[in-house]
């Protein structure tokens, strides 16, 4: 029996579904019931009816699950596999915006802890942002952790007040603009498409913004045959499967999540099998960070 096979199997025995990021590794996307970015498998998430998920993706995707299916068991196949970028921002500072503007929104990336969205008025995702920071009612605007993403969000509001906070995403932190004007001269004729997490100079530079669902939607319906991808490479997987006729080029300097790829065949089917690398979330914890990922649902 093959590990996919056994995979399968053990799926069927636990009453398990797997979930999938697309930065994960391609064998593990596709033996996944549902791969999406952020706000698809929150989403998807609410709506499952087996009782357990697997969660292929970082430590903030296994909580926000957990804290939205408190009566499911959520199973991480790498407890280890962790956002850098969740854990840059802090309680303190949120409250002392809070006493410094009035008519204030925290508005927390979904890529953050369950610890930091507790803080927070509402979560959003990189695929809803603009539009759920153009609903709030509040003028002031402190979005955290990702500065990068916080700035796409804010040229887009321009009548809202942003405060910043300094958080970002070390992989796409380090997309580099001469690397990307090199592919740019090695294939003239191909557009580029970047996540709203890179620096400014890099979206300056490009011809679609938007989210890992947002970038796949783009290309597959683009009447251009080659883009040069600014995101981990992790998307090459979907991108290649829904386009077999296009070409995709990364920068010399691959973008990937190591954590990402932490996630493995094995583990997957060992967590199955054994039951470890629950999540588990106290009630408290869970009454203060699920109001704004609810809200996140409602106003998306």
């Amino acid at each position: 029996m093959s590990i996919t096979e056994e995979i399968q199997r053990l799926k069927k025995e636990k009453n398990a579904v797997i979930l999938a990021h697309y930065y994960v590794a391609p064998e593990v996307q596709e033996i996944a019931d549902y791969v999406g970015d952020s706000f698809y498998l929150s989403k998807a998430a609410v709506d499952l009816k087996e009782r357990t998920i697997v969660f292929c993706g970082v430590s903030f995707m296994g909580e926000s699950a957990k804290i939205l299916n408190p009566n499911k068991t959520v199973l991480m196949p790498e407890l280890s596999a962790d956002c850098a970028m969740a854990h840059m921002a802090d309680a303190e500072t949120i409250q002392r915006m809070r006493e410094e503007y009035e008519d204030l929104a925290v508005v927390c990336y979904i890529n953050s802890t369950a610890e930091l969205k507790k803080h927070s008025d509402v979560c959003v995702t990189s695929s809803n942002a603009v539009k759920i920071v153009k609903a709030l009612p509040n003028r002031n605007i402190f979005f955290i952790p990702d500065r990068n993403l916080a700035h796409f969000v804010a040229e887009q509001v321009p009548k809202k007040h942003f405060v910043y906070n300094e958080g970002y995403c070390p992989v796409h932190e380090k997309m580099a603009v001469h690397e990307i004007q090199k592919e740019k001269e090695l294939h003239p004729q191909a557009e580029i498409l970047t996540h709203p997490e890179c620096p400014q100079a890099v979206r300056e530079m490009s011809d679609y913004i938007g989210s890992t669902s947002g970038i796949i939607a783009y290309a597959h319906k683009s009447e251009c045959q080659e883009f040069i991808i600014c995101t981990e490479t992790g998307v090459r997987f979907e991108l290649e499967r829904q386009n077999p006729g296009k070409r995709f080029y990364f920068t010399e300097t691959e973008p990937v999540c190591q954590d990402m790829k932490m996630i493995t065949l094995e583990k997957i089917r060992d967590v199955l099998k054994n039951g470890e690398n629950e999540i588990h979330v106290t009630k408290e914890l869970r009454e203060g960070s699920v109001r704004p990922l609810e809200r996140m649902l409602e106003l998306a």
